[in-house]
Formats: structure tokens, sequence, C-alpha cells
């Protein structure tokens, strides 16, 4: 059982808190890209329980700075982009994507006020179609050579949703391996030729039975945790018979992501980035080891599930999450319908803004639960502390680490430590970018 000061820092993340100056030390996936197409790319961002505003200037260039204008506060998600930067629309104050001042026209001829003002800004790069952004003290860290952030623009699509919850249930629930069994159960199982994009779907990798029936037929799978440099990996196996079992390895990325199979061809990095404390997007790539990504596809399958601009869900506490008795009875499990987001947010939103873990049971299949929730108050002390923290990379570490490897597929029994390798290793071997074997698999 947790304590609730325990769990206020592992959940609080406002500026000064324990647990918000550990994620302040890592990127952050603050905005798709694509939120910023369009005549005008100004977007607000609130991150981390901090206001800020992304732009793209007129050379090109990405800012994010304070949304807070530092003449009077006004609201610089409604300045104009000109001139180099983005001009408050109070009084004029120009600042550029470095937060420098440039003009503060109002001000009389010879003024050097603006050589005295500063706005705060924050380093951005952008990964896979996602906008990273730095907004902890010092240099940022380097990001590890994973195959999101390896792979071409045309191999991975990224996209985001919001959970109205905290981003530890959020994450939580990507690295529980017994929730799908029961969660996302289908009673039926589709044509599998039409899985595409569509995660638990398809047929297991090595085999023609659909994931829907080894989730449905197998639901108490061996679970296996291991700490790595990155975080953690974790194995569910299920024994299908004597000679076979399924395995399906997943991994943490510490802090906050989880990387995961989706097919045969296609993982998923998926982010949990929190707004505040009660709020929290997820952010994914998803990368394809095989053809370019149908992005067209992969963005009209999850529009029908969220609302453009913000990514809000449509189906939410306000509507029941479309609950339907009969569905529930007859097909899926929650009645829910059958996309597995919507079943992972009612998960986690009904927990709570923020569980009480202190009220909580864990048991064996909460191996890999327990494991991060250590992970992470030790870093926090780390933190406290002045000692580096896990996945604070600098260029040399960061080039080291590669993968992570995970796999969803059949094995033979007496052998699916060596075979997930393998199953891994041939390919990434394959994959259009080459990227070089797995480190230390």
């Amino acid at each position: 059982m947790m304590s609730a000061e325990q769990n206020d820092r592992l959940t609080r993340v406002g500026p000064g808190t324990p647990g918000g100056r550990l994620l302040r030390r890592h990127w952050q996936p603050v905005a798709l890209l694509d939120e910023l197409d369009g005549q005008r790319p100004v977007r607000p961002v609130r991150a981390l329980g901090q206001d800020m505003v992304l732009f793209r200037d007129e050379r090109g260039r990405l800012g994010l700075i304070d949304r807070a204008c530092p003449h009077r506060g006004a609201d610089m998600a409604y300045g104009r982009l000109e001139d180099g930067g983005l001009r408050c629309a109070f009084h004029g104050w120009l600042f550029d994507a470095e937060g420098k001042c440039l003009d503060t026209p109002a001000e009389p001829e010879g003024s050097t006020l603006c050589t005295r003002i500063r706005m705060r800004s924050y380093p951005v790069q952008v990964r896979g179609g996602i906008v990273f952004a730095y907004l902890g003290e010092g240099a940022p860290p380097a990001f590890a050579h994973f195959d999101c952030f390896v792979a071409p623009d045309t191999h991975t699509f990224a996209f985001k949703g919001l959970i109205e919850c905290n981003w530890l249930q959020a994450l939580e629930v990507g690295i529980d391996p017994a929730h799908a069994s029961f969660l996302h159960r289908f009673f039926e199982d589709e044509d599998t030729a039409a899985s595409y994009g569509k995660q638990f779907r398809g047929a297991s990798d090595g085999s023609d039975l659909p994931m829907t029936y080894v989730l449905r037929e197998f639901p108490r799978p061996r679970i296996e945790v291991e700490t790595t440099e990155y975080g953690l990996r974790i194995a569910a196996l299920r024994q299908i018979n004597d000679a076979t079992t399924h395995v399906r390895v997943t991994n943490l990325y510490f802090p906050q992501a989880f990387v995961i199979p989706m097919s045969a061809e296609m993982t998923i990095t998926q982010w949990h980035m929190p707004v505040d404390d009660t709020r929290t997007y997820w952010v994914a790539i998803f990368t394809s080891f095989g053809k370019p990504v149908d992005r067209a596809q992969m963005r009209a399958q999850r529009l029908e599930n969220y609302a453009l601009p913000d990514y809000l869900p449509k189906k939410h506490r306000g509507n029941e999450y479309g609950f339907d008795p009969q569905e529930q009875a007859r097909s899926t499990y929650t009645g829910m319908g059958h996309d597995i987001n919507v079943h992972d947010q009612w998960a986690v939103e009904s927990q709570g803004a923020i569980q009480d873990r202190t009220r909580e049971t864990l048991a064996s299949s909460d191996k890999a639960i327990a494991a991060n929730r250590r992970l992470l108050l030790r870093a926090i002390a780390a933190e406290e502390e002045g000692k580096p923290s896990m996945m604070v990379l600098d260029q040399a570490a960061a080039a080291r680490l590669t993968g992570p490897g995970t796999i969803d597929g059949m094995s033979p029994s007496e052998r699916w430590e060596q075979h997930w390798r393998e199953a891994v290793a041939r390919r990434r071997a394959a994959a259009p970018w080459n990227p070089p074997a797995l480190a230390a698999e």
C-alpha cells in the first residue's frame, strides 16, 4: 500500500513539486507538429501546469514562450505573427522564437527598454511528428536512438488524445499486461485482414490466431519484469499448449512512456504528458518497420473518436463513454465500442482525477506497476539529492540506446526468450532505415 505522501510525490507536477522537478528533466511532447498547420501557426500549450504559446515564425523557426506577456500579462496566444516573431496585441511588444524582445513600439524614440526585456522561452525539437519541449533547468538531455526517433517521417505517424485524470494512472494502464484479456475483450473475432491501424485486432505474429482470440481464451498470463537502462521490460506469457507460448514483450520508457507492439510491422511509443495534475494527453508515435505508414487511414480512424482542434474524445464521462448494455452482453466486455482508447479512458478516469493509491490492493499481476513506482520514487529522491536521473542522457549514452525491442507472437515454449530477441532483430534489420542491431539485448 502506498502512503498519501508518496502518492502526492508521484502525481503532483506543478513547478517546485518533487514529481514536477523530475518530469522537467525530460523532454515533454507538448504538441503535434500538425497543430501548426494552417494560415496562423500559433497554438496555446499547457504542460506540467504551465501555460505557454507555441508558434512558427516567418522563417520557419519554432518558438515556445510563456503565455503571459511580461509587460502587463496579456495573452500572447492572440498575438500577431510578424516582423520575425510574435507581437503582443495589447501594446505591440515583439518577441522572437528564443524569447528575445525585438521591439517595444509604444516607447519613446531611442528607448533601450527592449534590450532589457526577455520572455522565458523553452528549447523545442521535432521528433516523429511531435514537438518536444524541455521545461527544466540546465541543458536538456539527448534523445535516445530509439526506432520512433530515427525512422524517416514516411514511416511514422503521430496522434494524441485528452484523458481527464492524472498522468500516472494513464501510464499505468499501458504497462499492465493482464487488463487486456478483460478490458479489451471481444466476444467475436473479425477478419484480421482488416486490422490495419487497430490494436489487438490482427493475427498474432507467427500464427493465424487472432489476438482477440488469444486474449479472450488465455486470460492468465505469466508476467516477468526486468529492469533495463531505459526503464522496464515486461513479458506477458500465455501458454497456448505444451509446445507453444504466446509472448508479448512491452517496455516502460522512463519516466512517462511505453513502447508496445501494435502489429507484426508496427510499434507504438506513447507518452503521457501531464497538462496539469488532473488532465493528461496521451501522445503517440506509430512506427512502421515495413511499408510507409498510411497516414490518411490512420488519421481518419482516430478522428472517428476524437474532435479537433484539441483532440478531445467524443466518448467521455458526460455521455457514459457510449455504454450500451446490449453490446456488453453480446459483443464487447465493456459495452463501450471497439476503440481500446475508450476502454482505457474509462478505466483510468473512473479511478478519480488523482487515484487514491492508499486504498488499492495490488496483486501479483501488478508487478510492473509496483516496479515502476519504485523507479519513480528512487528517481525523485535522486533528483532532490542532485544526482543524475535515469534517461537523462548525454550524446554517447543516447547513441547506445536503440530499440527497445517489442514483440507480439507465438514462440516455442522452451526457448521464448531467444525467439523474441531473434524476431526483433530480424524485423529491425529489415527496416528501411537499417537501424543498428539492438543494444545490450
